[in-house]
């Protein structure tokens, strides 16, 4: 007998989706920082055993959209749901509902799927909070199953695994056994260069970002990668620059160490910065940056 199927991550942002996705997975597909919104595609990763393969998807936190990129973000949630075999609704000990997650969790409810509610950050909570938690989230989704874990410690991952085995259904592999993800790897290298714009950059700089991979040259001893950075406005040009290029040469040394251990190899990274009025409300700009693919 032999299980396969889609295991879609849906929650909240910045409960630790793209945390738990990694640590199921065994590789860092999806970027994490301790700011939200960090996903904005939906990524997969894939799982083979002797008798299984399961097939996960991060998706971006939800959210009510203010702008077409946000729309599309929506987008990716939304076709998660639609073709999901199991869903993984992951919640933590901290966050609060908004109207945006109650319409979601009304499609988890009314759609009738393998549902499991994965109460994340554990550590941060006493054992009273984690059972009215429990509680709560037995009265709320009462089909599902409710697995608490510490994602970032890697607490109980193996149960939420179990879970996921137990309910998956039996099918044929989607996928050859020794593909990792559906993604090439000049999306991992955008990504990973948006990522370190997060860490670097206050405010509103990260989010009005996007990264395009204008060359990638794949050879056995190194991979050479030519990136543009793309702003909304003129101003957010210079802050990515910053003084005498400093700033944009740390952006480029942080990605150029994590693509190095990321491709197990070395990397030539070039990076040049942009503007791109108004990118984020453009479909035409959107379709190029790969966000209406859902």
């Amino acid at each position: 007998m032999f299980k396969s199927g889609f295991v879609n991550i849906i929650g909240n942002p910045n409960v630790g989706k793209s945390t738990l996705m990694n640590a199921l997975v065994g590789e860092r597909l999806s970027i994490i920082t301790s700011k939200a919104q960090t996903t904005r595609h939906r990524i997969m990763g894939i799982v083979n055993g002797e008798d299984f393969q399961i097939v996960y998807s991060d998706t971006p936190g939800i959210l009510r959209p203010s702008y077409r990129l946000q729309e599309s973000m929506m987008g990716f949630v939304k076709g998660a749901l639609r073709d999901a075999d199991v869903i993984l609704y992951v919640t933590d000990t901290v966050e609060k509902g908004d109207e945006a997650s109650e319409e979601i969790l009304e499609k988890v409810r009314m759609g009738g799927l393998p549902t499991i509610v994965v109460i994340n950050k554990i550590d941060l909570s006493s054992q009273e909070e984690l059972n009215t938690l429990v509680d709560m989230w037995k009265q709320r989704l009462p089909e599902a199953r409710i697995i608490p874990v510490s994602a970032l410690n890697n607490f109980n991952v193996s149960g939420v695994f179990d879970s996921i085995l137990e309910l998956l259904p039996e099918g044929m592999p989607y996928y050859d056994s020794d593909t990792l993800t559906d993604r090439p790897l000049r999306f991992f290298a955008s990504e990973i260069i948006r990522e370190k714009i997060f860490l670097n950059y206050d405010k509103e700089i990260p989010y009005c970002v996007e990264i395009s991979i204008d060359q990638y040259s794949e050879s056995e001893d190194i991979d050479r990668i030519s990136a543009t950075i793309y702003v909304a406005r003129d101003s957010q040009k210079g802050i990515i620059i910053g003084h005498k290029g400093a700033k944009l040469k740390k952006v480029g040394t942080d990605a150029r160490k994590d693509l190095e251990k990321f491709l197990d190899k070395k990397v030539f990274l070039q990076l040049f910065v942009k503007v791109d009025d108004n990118w984020r409300n453009s479909d035409k700009r959107l379709q190029y940056y790969g966000y209406n693919d859902f």
